[in-house]
């Protein structure tokens, strides 16, 4: 593993550990020259095709999702530790499908739902994207569903 401060080849494991799901080894790592530390996740990568809305089908990409939720919790109080957690259970159920390609649309749906457990203001930016409001009513119709929603939780 390479370091990302000096470029150096060698460094050394510090610790390592499991996360819940046990689908990702996070590990501490120290490099022997500059003695700084990183953190490095390693995770089963999964050999899925996305179908686009368009019918184009191309590999699935985590870092799309990531970047989705980044923009949809900019300024909100949601850690990154978090949206990875929720990225990681994404990833489960996508593992668990019989299919190895999914439509968009699906992904969509379920960070959709992820998003709306972190934070409501998220996933309405979100979904404002995701679902293409026609116009102010039905976001507004959006809204007032997760309003109602609020007041019987």
């Amino acid at each position: 593993m390479q370091c990302p401060y000096c470029s150096h080849e060698e460094t050394k494991v510090v610790d390592k550990r499991e996360t819940d799901s046990l689908e990702v080894t996070r590990r501490r790592r120290e490099c022997l020259k500059c003695e700084k530390r990183f953190t490095t996740y390693e995770r089963v990568e999964i050999d899925l095709r996305v179908i686009k809305k368009d019918g184009r089908r191309e590999s699935f990409n985590r870092e799309k999702i990531k970047n989705g939720m980044l923009r949809a919790c900019e300024k909100r109080p949601v850690s990154l530790e978090q949206m990875e957690s929720a990225i990681d259970k994404i990833e489960s159920t996508l593992r668990g499908r019989a299919s190895d390609e999914i439509k968009s649309a699906v992904i969509g749906e379920l960070v959709s739902r992820e998003l709306k457990k972190l934070d409501k203001v998220a996933y309405i930016r979100f979904a404002s994207v995701y679902k293409d409001f026609a116009d102010i009513e039905s976001f507004a119709e959006e809204v007032e569903q997760l309003i109602q929603v609020e007041r019987k939780g």
